[in-house]
């Protein structure tokens, strides 16, 4: 019975991810379809984990998830979320309403993916970060299967990206719905608690593990959201030819996989040594992108990228799993919530940074600036009881 809610909770949360990256897979078209002449692809990013970041404080201060059924939670945020996706078909999309329907499918995503870490926490204990690693994993495949939607309808209009993601999120959402139940580890609080997204922060290694995540955070989706332009950028300064879209879901794809073996290591090694070991790793990555972007060929190029896109997130269940097992019982939904609000605010400064720093600097260097979130991951794990 495990193995079938684990594979619905995954499968759930890989369908209504589908959502999260519809509008960097197809920012151009979107952007030519509004006639915006300032709008640009980490708006787009933004404006979806501006809404994220929104909708994760209100879920967490309201203790959605520790109230109500995280499922029933789960569903209603599936089919609102892919509401607000589906209304991207909308023929005279302007702007402002091109920003708001991404703000809103971001603001309800808040109540798919960490609401599913807290479904997964409450079904499993023992085994928690395998589960995560599983779930993190789909949350991976889900975010770039928008690249693979859209590489696969490459000779169709965009508006089936929209239309594919919004039905497979709205599948998600009724799996959950049907195939998976409170778990026996569901601890409900009864009333509104606003100081319950704080209490976790008074254990030291919750916060650890929470500023471990949220450097990890600084890193991961402005990488994910410049694959495109890294792949576009060599392939222009080398004179290549590829299906950018196709790589760019590789890429991020086989960062599930990592997840995955991740979360299998971490039933044999100490979670906080694997995150502060895919950290180091990612931070090198970071560090020496600029030779590989310099001087690298091809084929080193591709490998480099792979690489870092498995080290960028196999420390994400790690985290996670951390944070669910030193939050409090009854408030672990708020506080796995709480702290995905703060790291999704991270990864917005990190985005428009980037952006910012893009049309200053050389593009083979840019990259150097997202060591800063591992360096500073890396310190407050350090500083932990369980430092090496």
């Amino acid at each position: 019975m495990s193995k079938k809610i684990l594979f619905s909770i995954v499968l759930s949360q890989f369908f209504c991810t589908s959502l999260w990256f519809v509008g960097n897979a197809i920012s151009n078209e979107l952007i030519l379809k509004t006639l915006s002449k300032t709008l640009t692809v980490s708006d787009l990013t933004s404006s979806t984990q501006l809404g994220f970041i929104l909708g994760t404080l209100i879920y967490a201060v309201f203790t959605l998830a520790d109230r109500y059924s995280p499922s029933k939670v789960f569903f209603i945020s599936g089919l609102l979320a892919s509401l607000f996706n589906f209304l991207l078909l909308y023929p005279y999309l302007e702007p402002y309403q091109l920003v708001f329907f991404r703000f809103f499918t971001g603001f309800f995503l808040a109540g798919v993916y960490p609401v599913g870490m807290k479904i997964a926490a409450d079904h499993f204990d023992k085994n928690l970060g395998k589960a995560l690693g599983f779930l993190v994993g789909a949350l991976v495949l889900g975010t770039a299967s928008s690249h693979l939607i859209r590489s696969l309808t490459a000779s169709l209009p965009f508006q089936y990206v929209v239309l594919f993601a919004s039905i497979l999120a709205i599948l998600g959402s009724f799996i959950m719905l049907i195939f998976v139940k409170d778990g026996p580890f569901l601890k409900k609080t009864i009333s509104i608690k606003f100081s319950e997204a704080f209490v976790g922060f008074k254990n030291p290694e919750f916060k650890a593990a929470a500023f471990g995540y949220f450097g990890h955070m600084w890193e991961l989706y402005t990488f994910w959201a410049f694959i495109p332009f890294i792949l576009r950028s060599f392939q222009e300064s080398h004179k290549l030819v590829f299906d950018v879209s196709l790589l760019s879901f590789s890429i991020i794809a086989f960062g599930a996989l990592a997840c995955v073996v991740s979360g299998f290591w971490s039933l044999k090694y100490d979670s906080t040594y694997l995150a502060k070991v895919f950290l180091i790793l990612s931070c090198c990555c970071c560090l020496v992108s600029p030779l590989v972007f310099i001087y690298g060929s091809a084929s080193v190029f591709f490998i480099f990228m792979f690489l870092w896109g498995a080290v960028v997130i196999a420390d994400s269940p790690l985290f996670s799993s951390l944070v669910a097992k030193n939050a409090p019982a009854e408030s672990k939904g708020t506080a796995l919530t709480f702290v995905n609000s703060v790291g999704f605010f991270i990864t917005i400064l990190s985005l428009q940074t980037t952006s910012f720093l893009q049309n200053i600097v050389d593009k083979r260097v840019l990259f150097m600036v997202l060591a800063l979130g591992p360096i500073l991951g890396l310190l407050a794990l350090f500083k932990s009881n369980k430092a090496l």
